[in-house]
């Protein structure tokens, strides 16, 4: 593990109010990054990431819990899955960096997690083979209630209480599913007690149904068949066999998660329907008194779009786009006689002039966008366009070197 002492702790007088995502990420052991889909989220979650080991000293852990093939790649791996894999040195050498610690990397395998848990939870070894060899497991275990969203927070808790890494960055699926990944322990809990399992259950735990539950019974055998709700009722009479211990981890990872260790990154673009997503759950965080540490906007315009004397420029280009162009076609025409038309240099002048003013009203809006958020984190970072798309380490260090500060 990672020497600790590399990493800075707040004072006695409590956290004090940071301005970069470096002094953030110095004082937390999870980083939760969370946002609508299609905004760079898995992309952002990998270089805060890579960022910790390489400035930290940091024995790092990057968890997609939302399946992101491409991460391997951009990593130098040739795959992930549930087993934590470490980012090889030639990665670091190519991209041009030695880092201080280490970088890991895994993505949540439901199925095998599953496996893993009820090998680990089950009472005894008898209860442990017959959950595994149950039909009806191994049909859904990778798809019933909430069972992605749930086995990731049993994984998080598991890879935390490890001690194994000094910061685990977890990458969620899209905001509104990230929700269910935060209720996702309680849920499973509140099932594991509720009124239709015990429905399900009682005939096959004893032979006396009433005359109010009989009809209920009669029409699930005809509709699903008898066979078949011996098997649900025999999975989950096994499973309740593990009931206090979802209840304890459970209330273990909400205590995690709402721990000072832990805060959460809300990753955006400034666009109408992902801010507004960002936003909402920037706002349920908050009222789940969860720690908003941080919002990372992503492709947001450069501030220069937004200088008074560029609008001066490109009017003045775009007005006198013919006058302009009818002085530039002898300088074109020595070069290349094609291009010294000076009837189409106009059309172009001015279509780049009436571009740049179209490209300074977003530019304008985003700004204001960024000062009207309705939730304030302790860090704002935003992130240029990028020419490339990010594909490997080099892209990754990019963007850390953005939101960093």
């Amino acid at each position: 593990m990672a020497a600790r002492s590399t990493r800075r702790r707040d004072g006695a007088g409590g956290a004090s109010r940071r301005v970069t995502l470096d002094g953030l990420l110095a004082t937390k052991e999870i980083v939760v990054a969370c946002g609508p889909g299609g905004v760079g989220k898995t992309t952002t979650a990998a270089a805060a990431a890579l960022m910790a080991a390489v400035r930290h000293g940091s024995k790092v852990l990057v968890l997609t819990v939302d399946p992101a093939r491409r991460l391997a790649d951009a990593l130098g791996l040739d795959g992930i899955g549930n087993t934590e894999h470490r980012v090889p040195d030639e990665a670091f050498r190519v991209a041009g960096v030695k880092p201080r610690g280490q970088l890991w990397a895994a993505m949540l395998d439901t199925k095998e997690s599953w496996d893993a848990l009820i090998r680990r939870y089950a009472p005894d070894e008898r209860t442990r083979d017959e959950i595994l060899a149950n039909p009806l497991y191994q049909n859904i275990s990778g798809r019933f209630v909430q069972s992605h969203d749930y086995i990731a927070m049993e994984r998080l808790h598991e890879i935390h209480s490890s001690s194994d890494y000094d910061l685990i960055v977890v990458d969620t699926p899209p905001t509104r599913n990230a929700l269910d990944f935060l209720d996702a322990p309680e849920r499973m809990a509140d099932f594991f007690s509720s009124r239709l399992l015990r429905w399900l259950i009682v005939p096959y735990r004893s032979r006396l149904v009433n005359v109010a539950t009989r009809p209920f019974y009669q029409v699930a055998d005809r509709i699903l068949g008898t066979e078949f709700l011996a098997d649900v009722s025999e999975f989950f009479i096994l499973f309740q066999s593990m009931y206090d211990g979802f209840v304890e981890r459970s209330e273990a990872v909400s205590r995690l998660l709402s721990d000072r260790r832990t805060t959460f990154v809300v990753v955006s673009t400034l666009e109408a329907v992902p801010l507004r997503e960002a936003e909402f759950f920037a706002e349920q965080l908050t009222a789940r008194r969860l720690h908003l540490g941080a919002i990372v906007l992503n492709k947001v315009l450069p501030d220069y779009l937004s200088d008074p004397s560029g609008t001066v420029v490109a009017e003045a280009l775009r007005d006198r786009a013919d006058e302009l162009a009818g002085a530039l076609a002898p300088v074109l025409a020595g070069a290349t006689p094609a291009l010294g038309d000076p009837i189409q240099i106009g059309r172009v002048l001015a279509e780049v002039a009436e571009s740049y003013l179209n490209f300074q009203v977003v530019a304008v809006r985003e700004q204001e966008e960024r000062a009207s958020l309705a939730v304030v984190p302790d860090v704002l970072a935003t992130v240029p366009f990028f020419e490339t798309d990010i594909f490997d380490l080099t892209g990754l260090l990019r963007l850390g070197e953005q939101i960093w500060g």
